[in-house]
């Protein structure tokens, strides 16, 4: 169950409330339209799951449970959401597999990352919506000759699975040599594809719950399609509003298994609300991520004392279902820490979390809770969807293209010069 708590004013009177319905009914026509099809990842997941369950069955290493070490390459939309649901869940779910991911053309991340693969051991999953991204295919090749993969050997390409647009330079790859490829709808964007095949795949793979992350992912998109989440709505008109005088959003996660969740909602955020808007005007919202209680030690000072620029969603969980303790151990000296002796540290953290909110707000700082009552499946499939949801609403307030990412394509552009002179 998540739990929102909203500590600004929204100010939302008479004007606010046509510009909301206004937005909304964008929102439902981007669904009802088929142009944008996230709204639909959670309930077609399900069929989509069928298929990896059948795979799983046909495929020479899988059916023998001889796969152990799952390699995801991919960079951005293609592994960033799918590492943070594996971040997230991966201690409370039984399995003997692991997901490895090679994101960056890093040579020592590579490097490193590699070392702890058996070729016996791995299945490589190749992930690009285009098709053709540099740093995917470029560490594909790596692995290909690393590991003396070869096309025309059946028992090889068993070991690799492709994961990209129906009809893509990868597509027309795995086609041509046999490699199980599962596609990414056309009408999904790469950082809004984590319940696609994207994440599915991998995830499965790994005998993770994903048929209780697609329910609770589906829960959310229809409670809120039923109109029953006017506060996204209300915040998301709220950061439009306020974008000027606050044009900084930060997210202050208290759990270091956030820590790639919030990677992956800086780039949702970012990448889908950085445009120009359609009087030529350069819009956007910059993402902050922090996590407590560590960085209560370094950017909460600019926060309450620096410039009033910011506003801040904090997130918590309720229960982490371990039940670990301070000891109550007296030492010489540091007597004055005492107080926190035989607590819990799931009560420390959250104290230090409402202690951090609180003063964030006596400061009159626009601030926001959300609330999770545990980590489960569910809980973030919903929180996926919350945050998706959130950007489309604020892209509608901010009248851009929200599924569109034009200044990346100039840089890739020179990229390309850069080698091709």
């Amino acid at each position: 169950m998540l739990d929102f708590e909203h500590k600004f004013d929204a100010k939302i009177g008479k004007k606010a409330k046509e510009s909301i319905k206004k937005s909304f009914s964008a929102l439902q026509k981007e669904r009802s339209s088929g142009k944008i099809g996230y709204y639909n990842l959670p309930e077609n997941g399900f069929s989509l799951l069928e298929e990896v369950e059948k795979y799983k069955k046909t495929n020479e290493y899988l059916k023998e449970n001889l796969i152990k070490d799952i390699v995801v390459i991919g960079i951005g939309g293609s592994s960033l959401g799918t590492k943070a649901v594996y971040e997230l869940l991966k201690d409370q779910t039984k399995t003997d597999k692991k997901l490895y991911f090679l994101e960056n053309v890093d040579p020592l991340d590579i490097t490193r990352t590699l070392k702890k693969i058996n070729k016996n051991r791995a299945m490589f999953i190749v992930i690009s919506k285009s098709g053709s991204t540099i740093e995917t295919t470029s560490i594909f090749k790596y692995i290909m000759e690393k590991y003396k993969l070869s096309f025309k050997s059946k028992s090889d390409m068993q070991r690799v699975v492709a994961i990209t647009d129906n009809g893509s330079a990868l597509s027309m790859l795995a086609e041509k040599n046999s490699i199980k490829q599962f596609n990414i709808p056309l009408n999904v964007g790469g950082r809004f594809s984590v319940l696609s095949a994207v994440g599915i795949v991998p995830l499965a793979l790994a005998n993770f719950d994903v048929n209780s992350l697609l329910k609770g992912a589906m829960a959310y998109v229809n409670s809120f399609f039923e109109g029953k989440e006017n506060r996204l709505l209300e915040k998301a008109y709220f950061y439009s509003k306020v974008a000027k005088q606050y044009p900084i959003n930060v997210m202050f996660t208290y759990s270091t298994l956030f820590t790639y969740f919030n990677q992956w909602y800086v780039q949702l955020w970012a990448e889908s609300l950085g445009k120009i808007d359609k009087i030529g005007n350069s819009v956007g919202l910059t993402p902050i991520h922090l996590i407590g209680s560590v960085d209560q030690h370094s950017f909460l000072q600019l926060i309450i004392q620096g410039p009033k620029n910011k506003t801040v969603t904090v997130i918590k969980i309720e229960d982490f279902k371990k039940p670990i303790k301070v000891p109550k151990l007296n030492l010489d000296f540091l007597d004055k820490v005492d107080y926190i002796n035989g607590h819990k540290f799931n009560t420390l953290l959250n104290a230090e979390c409402d202690a951090t909110y609180e003063t964030i707000i006596d400061e009159n700082i626009p601030a926001d809770c959300i609330t999770l009552d545990k980590i489960t499946p569910e809980n973030i499939g919903s929180l996926i969807l919350y945050y998706e949801l959130l950007t489309s609403a604020v892209g509608q307030f901010f009248e851009i293209n929200t599924y569109d990412q034009p200044g990346v394509e100039f840089g890739k552009v020179k990229l390309v010069k850069k080698f091709t002179k």
